[in-house]
């Protein structure tokens, strides 16, 4: 990587930053879910932290591990069954990639709350005790390609490479940014069939198995009972389980033996 990549990589760093401050920052002002929250909060230097190392660092092992999981699935995907999804008018693959994407975001979301090695990673993401839009930025990179690996995987195996789903990628990002926002627009009897900021905050309930597994439309909850919309806001966000308060103690403290992690954590 040259001295030129690095400086193009922190200028488009900064400039997602001023984007998504001038996008949400006012939304959060106009319509806030917790009126008295500030914008620099409790923790918001951590966040900003969890920020810079997805769009500096982690983002570019991630894009590296999905095009190497793409092109190990080109080998034992089958030639003809890719001409065959191919063939359909695109809008309904689309729509089949959206379904399937969907399905498989849910159990994979569902048993990263159940299974004890998955949550390890993933409550780096549920620690956050306020919402807001630098919050959803708090992931650790393991839970990262978890997770973005299953969103896309229906669309590398129906053989969409990766550049033409970009646009999808990025919606999606955006997208899981808005619903951790300390926004709250109520959208009636429709929030049955989007996804919106009242129903993700109640998934960050203190309650590890809150619900709300679901990513875009909260179908998947509503058909397998783990829909869960009251009209208030969680007293509490975060999780019931001590956890480090510094960048670097949130990053290695799932990859440790616990015995070990005992040993480290008082230096971090």
């Amino acid at each position: 990587m040259t001295l030129k990549n690095i400086y193009e990589i922190i200028e488009a760093t900064g400039i997602s930053f001023l984007f998504l401050i001038m996008v949400f920052v006012p939304m959060e002002k106009v319509f806030p879910a917790k009126r008295k929250q500030k914008f620099f909060r409790s923790k918001w230097l951590l966040d900003f932290c969890f920020f810079l190392g997805q769009y500096i660092i982690w983002s570019g092992l991630v894009l590296w591990t999905l095009n190497y999981f793409r092109e190990y699935l080109t080998l034992i995907i089958p030639n003809s069954f890719q001409t065959k999804v191919s063939s359909q008018p695109f809008i309904i693959q689309v729509l089949e990639v959206l379904f399937f994407s969907d399905f498989l975001i849910y159990w994979g979301h569902r048993l990263q709350h159940k299974v004890d090695f998955l949550w390890r990673f993933h409550k780096v993401h549920h620690s956050s005790e306020d919402l807001d839009w630098l919050a959803s930025h708090r992931e650790h990179p393991i839970d990262s390609i978890y997770t973005i690996g299953l969103i896309n995987l229906p669309a590398f195996i129906m053989g969409f490479p990766l550049e033409s789903i970009a646009g999808v990628i990025a919606f999606r990002g955006i997208w899981a940014i808005y619903i951790h926002s300390n926004v709250r627009l109520p959208i009636g009897p429709l929030r049955i069939l989007i996804g919106a900021p009242e129903l993700h905050h109640w998934h960050h309930d203190l309650d590890r198995r809150a619900g709300n597994y679901a990513n875009i439309s909260p179908i998947m909850d509503v058909i397998f009972g783990t829909y869960k919309c009251p009209d208030k806001e969680p007293e509490k966000f975060g999780i019931k389980e001590e956890t480090p308060n510094s960048y670097i103690g949130q990053l290695l403290e799932p990859l440790l033996p616990k015995r070990v992690w005992n040993k480290m954590k008082r230096y971090l």
